[in-house]
C-alpha cells in the first residue's frame, strides 16, 4: 500500500493508489459467521445495472452484494487505517456499474477521504481531503451526502458536516469548496463529543440540485439551478424540524424531517412533499397507528423510479408503540402501515429473537431503499441487521434478514475452551454466542441472563465446562420505582450451553458512608478458580463464594481495588497486582487470602498497565496447563515468570505486545504457542498486526497479511488450545476473525462443527 497526496493553493487533492499485497501462502483468514449485527446507515441500489446494491456501516467498512455468489462482499479488509471503516455516504455511478465513491472517516479528528473504484469496490484509489467527517458520530443515518451528477458523471458533490459543500469535476480525483453555497459550515465543534449535522443530503432531480441543511443554524432546503454556481433557500416546510433524508421521483421531492440528527435522541418529525416545478408544499405527515401520539421522527425514505407515486418511510426512535415503515401508491395522500402487517423469518440469524418467542421489527431504521428495477423489493437497514421483502404489497409481508457474508460487530471478549465448543464469544449490543458451527448464525445466544455487552468469559482451567461471565444490563431493562435490577453476573456448568444469574449483597466499602451494591453496573468482573469450586468477584474489595453464589465472603490481604487471576492447575492459587507499588500478592488458600511475595523483576510503579475502561483485557495472565506460570503485559515490556511470580524475566522480543493469548503449542514443545496484538517497528515505520510465536516470546512471525488488515481494528484476541496455529481474533466492526495455517485451513470447517 502506497500513499501519494499532491495539494494546490485550492486544496484540491489528488489520490494515491491502495495496492494489496499477494495472501500469505501462510495463513487463511475467514469470518466466523454471525450474520450482521451492528447499525448499518444506509443501503444503496445501483441505477446503472440491476441485482447491484452496496451497503455501509458505521464502523465495519462497506459490502457489495454479489448476485453470482449470493452474498455481500467486504470491499476493505485490505485497508490499514482504521477511520476508514466509518462510511459517511456511498454513491454508485448512474451510468457506469463498475464505478463507485465513497466518504470514509469514522470521527472529526480522525483521517477522512474519497474513496473511488473503476471495479466495483475490488480496488481503491484514495483522496485524503480537507474536510472532517463523522461515520461513527451522531447523525450518521442521514444522507446520502456524496452526488453523482447524472448529467456528467465526472461531476461529484459532497455535503460536509462542518464545512460546507464540495465539488469534484475530476471523478474525485480533486475537491473545491462551493462558496456561492449560502451555508459555509460551522465549523468543528468545540465539545469533545459534539458533532454537527451540516448538509444532510444533496440529490439531483428534474435538472436541479438540492441540499438539505441539518444545522439549527441554516436549517432547510436549498435548490441550484445552473449545475451548482447558484443557490436560494426554498421558502416553506416546516418550522422546527430538520431535513434528514430525501427521495425523488416523478417531478417531487420526498423529505423525512425529525427535530433531531439522531440514531437518537428523536421525539418528533414529519414528511413532507415538494412539487419541484411549482414549489408547492404538502405535508403528508403519515398518522400515527393507534391510539395516542406516537413517538420518535422519521428518516429512511425512499422513492420508486417506476412508478411514480409510489414512496415509503421509516420511523425513527419510535419505541412505542412499535417503530413502522409506511407505504404509499398516491405520492403520500394516504399510507399503509407496515408492522402490524409483517411478519420476520430469523431462523437464518436466530440471534434476533433475543430470547423471546418473536423478532422485533427493528429500530434505527435509517436506511430504506426500493429495488429500483423492481420496486415491490423493499429493504430496511436496522441497529442490528438488514431486512427485505419481495412483495411490499401483499397482504402479510414476510422479512427475512438480508445478511449473508456481512459481520459488522465489535466484539469485547473471546474464550477457546480446552474442550466443548470451539469458541464462545462476547459481543458490544448482542451479548455473545457459543460457536459449534463457524458457517451458520449461532443457535444459541449467551442468555439467562442476557447482557447488552459481555465484557468477560473465563473458563475453570481444569473444568472448562464451569464458565463465569459479566457484562452490562441489556438495553431495554426495566426502570423506575418496582423494576427489578437485572444481573450483570452469571455462571454456566455445561460449557455455556444454559447459564444462571449470580449476584451479590451490597458491601460496605472502606472510606464509603453507606454500602453499594457492585454487581449492577456492570464494571466489575469475575473469576473461577482451576478446579470450578470457586468464584470471585471483582468489588473494590473482592468477594468469593464456594456455593456458585449463595453466600459470599470478603477477600483479605489485598489493596482495594485488586483483581485475582486463576492459577490454571492449582485450584487454590490465585494471583493479583498492586499497579501502584508494583507488588504480586499470592493465595494459596482458595483466595481466602493473600500475601504479598518478594517478587524479583516486577518494575516498581505498573500503574500505567491498569486497566480503566471494563472492556480492556486484564494483563497479568495464568498459562494453560503450566502451575505457577504468569505472563505480563506491561508497557515496559513482556514479563514472564514460572514459580509462581517469585520471579519475573523480561522477555527480550522486538515486538511491543498489547495483548497476549496462548494456543496449542508446536508439534514437540511443551510451553503453549502465543499469539499477540502487537507493533514491530522498523525503518519502514511502525506495524501493527496478529503475531505467533513458538518459542514464549523471543521470535514472532506475523501471520495477518496485507490483505487482511481489517483496519487494524483488532480488539480481543484468543487462541486455540487444540488446533495448533489456529488463532480467533476479535475486531471493533468486522466480527469475529479465524486465522490458522493454510495447511490446516481446509479441514477447519469439519473439525468446528461438533
Amino acid at each position: 500500500m502506497f500513499r501519494q497526496l499532491i495539494t494546490s493553493a485550492l486544496l484540491s487533492f489528488t489520490a494515491c493508489a491502495v495496492i494489496a499485497a499477494p495472501a500469505s501462502d501462510n495463513y487463511h483468514w475467514r469470518n466466523i459467521t454471525v450474520g450482521a449485527g451492528g447499525f448499518a446507515p444506509d443501503i444503496i441500489f445501483s441505477r446503472a445495472e440491476k441485482d447491484l446494491a452496496y451497503l455501509r456501516t458505521d464502523m465495519g467498512g462497506a459490502y457489495r452484494w454479489d448476485s453470482g455468489q449470493q452474498r455481500w462482499l467486504p470491499l476493505q479488509d485490505q485497508m490499514a487505517e482504521s477511520s476508514y471503516f466509518g462510511i459517511e455516504s456511498i454513491a454508485a455511478d448512474p451510468r457506469t456499474p463498475e464505478r463507485v465513491y465513497m466518504a470514509a472517516g469514522m470521527y472529526r479528528g480522525a483521517p477522512a477521504a474519497i474513496l473511488r473504484s473503476d471495479d466495483r469496490g475490488e480496488h481503491w484509489l484514495v483522496t485524503p481531503v480537507p474536510f472532517h467527517m463523522g461515520g461513527n458520530e451522531d447523525g450518521r443515518g442521514l444522507g446520502e451526502r456524496l452526488a453523482i451528477d447524472p448529467q456528467n458523471t465526472d461531476i461529484l458533490y459532497f455535503g460536509s458536516r462542518h464545512d460546507g459543500l464540495w465539488r469534484s469535476r475530476d471523478r474525485g480525483a480533486s475537491w473545491h469548496k462551493v462558496t456561492s453555497f449560502p451555508h459555509a459550515g460551522l465549523g468543528l465543534p468545540g465539545e469533545h463529543r459534539s458533532t454537527h449535522a451540516g448538509i444532510s443530503f444533496v440529490l439531483f432531480a428534474e435538472q436541479s440540485i438540492f441540499a438539505g441543511v441539518a444545522d439549527r443554524d441554516g436549517t432547510g432546503l436549498y435548490r441550484s439551478d445552473d449545475r451548482g454556481e447558484h443557490w436560494k433557500k426554498i421558502a416553506g416546510g416546516p418550522k422546527d424540524l430538520l431535513p434528514v433524508q430525501a427521495a425523488a421521483a416523478g417531478g417531487q421531492l420526498y423529505i423525512a424531517y425529525s427535530d433531531n440528527i439522531g440514531p437518537n435522541g428523536v421525539n418528533g418529525g414529519a414528511v413532507y412533499k415538494l412539487d419541484i416545478a411549482s414549489q408547492q408544499w404538502s405535508d403528508i405527515t403519515p398518522p400515527p397507528q393507534g391510539d395516542g401520539p406516537a413517538e420518535g421522527g422519521f428518516m429512511g425514505i425512499s422513492a420508486s423510479a417506476q412508478h411514480p407515486g409510489t414512496v415509503a418511510v421509516a420511523t425513527m426512535n419510535r419505541w412505542h408503540p412499535h417503530d413502522t415503515i409506511y407505504l404509499s401508491h398516491d405520492g403520500g395522500n394516504s399510507w399503509r402501515g407496515l408492522e402490524k402487517r409483517s411478519r420476520r423469518d430469523v431462523s437464518a440469524t436466530p440471534y434476533l429473537y433475543w430470547g423471546n418467542d418473536e423478532a422485533d421489527f427493528g429500530w434505527w431504521i435509517a436506511g430504506l431503499a426500493m429495488n429500483p428495477f423492481q420496486d415491490d423489493e423493499l429493504v430496511y437497514t436496522t441497529g442490528a441487521t438488514i431486512y427485505r421483502t419481495a412483495d411490499a404489497d401483499a397482504q402479510q409481508l414476510l422479512w427475512k434478514p438480508w445478511v449473508e457474508g456481512i459481520e459488522q460487530t465489535a466484539i469485547i471478549t473471546l474464550l477457546s475452551p480446552a474442550a466443548g465448543p470451539p469458541l464462545i464469544s462476547g459481543f458490544g449490543d448482542i451479548s455473545g454466542f457459543v460457536h459449534s458451527d463457524f458457517d451458520r448464525s449461532p443457535q444459541q445466544m449467551l442468555t439467562g441472563p442476557v447482557f447488552a455487552n459481555t465484557n468477560t468469559i473465563i473458563d475453570a482451567g481444569r473444568a472448562p465446562q464451569i464458565l463465569v461471565r459479566s457484562g452490562t444490563p441489556p438495553h431495554r431493562a426495566p426502570k423506575g420505582p418496582g423494576a427489578a435490577p437485572v444481573p450483570t453476573l452469571a455462571w454456566s456448568d455445561n460449557a455455556g450451553k444454559s447459564w444462571r444469574p449470580l449476584t451479590v449483597p451490597a458491601l460496605k466499602i472502606p472510606g464509603k458512608k453507606t454500602a453499594q451494591r457492585y454487581d449492577l453496573s456492570g464494571d466489575n468482573a469475575m473469576t473461577v478458580s482451576a478446579d470450578g469450586d470457586t468464584f470471585v468477584f471483582m468489588a473494590p474489595v473482592p468477594q468469593l463464594s464456594r456455593d456458585r453464589g449463595r453466600s459470599w465472603q470478603p477477600v483479605t490481604g489485598l489493596p482495594l481495588h485488586a483483581h485475582p487471576v486463576a492459577d490454571r492447575v492449582d485450584g487454590e492459587k490465585f494471583y493479583a497486582l498492586d499497579f501502584n507499588r508494583g507488588e504480586l500478592y499470592a493465595s494459596t488458600d482458595g483466595a481466602a487470602s493473600f500475601t504479598a511475595l518478594e517478587s524479583r523483576g516486577l518494575p516498581s510503579d505498573l500503574s500505567a498497565d491498569r486497566p480503566h475502561n471494563r472492556e480492556k483485557p486484564w494483563p497479568l495472565h495464568a498459562a494453560p496447563g503450566r502451575e505457577g506460570e504468569l505472563w505480563l503485559v506491561s508497557r515496559q515490556g513482556l514479563l514472564h515468570s514460572s514459580d509462581g511470580g517469585r520471579q519475573f524475566a523480561r522477555v527480550d522480543s522486538d515486538i511491543a505486545v498489547e495483548q497476549l493469548t496462548f494456543g496449542k503449542p508446536a508439534a514437540g514443545k511443551q510451553e503453549p504457542t502465543l499469539f499477540a496484538i502487537g507493533r514491530r517497528d522498523s525503518e519502514h515505520g511502525s506495524e501493527r498486526a496478529i503475531w505467533r510465536s513458538d518459542d514464549s516470546g523471543r521470535h514472532w512471525l506475523r501471520v495477518n497479511d496485507s490483505r487482511h488488515e481489517y483496519g487494524q481494528r483488532f480488539r480481543v484476541i484468543a487462541g486455540d488450545p487444540r488446533h495448533y496455529g489456529r488463532v480467533y481474533v476479535g475486531t471493533d466492526g468486522r466480527g469475529i476473525v479465524m486465522g490458522e495455517p493454510v495447511v490446516h485451513a481446509k479441514n477447519s470447517r469439519q473439525e468446528s462443527r461438533l
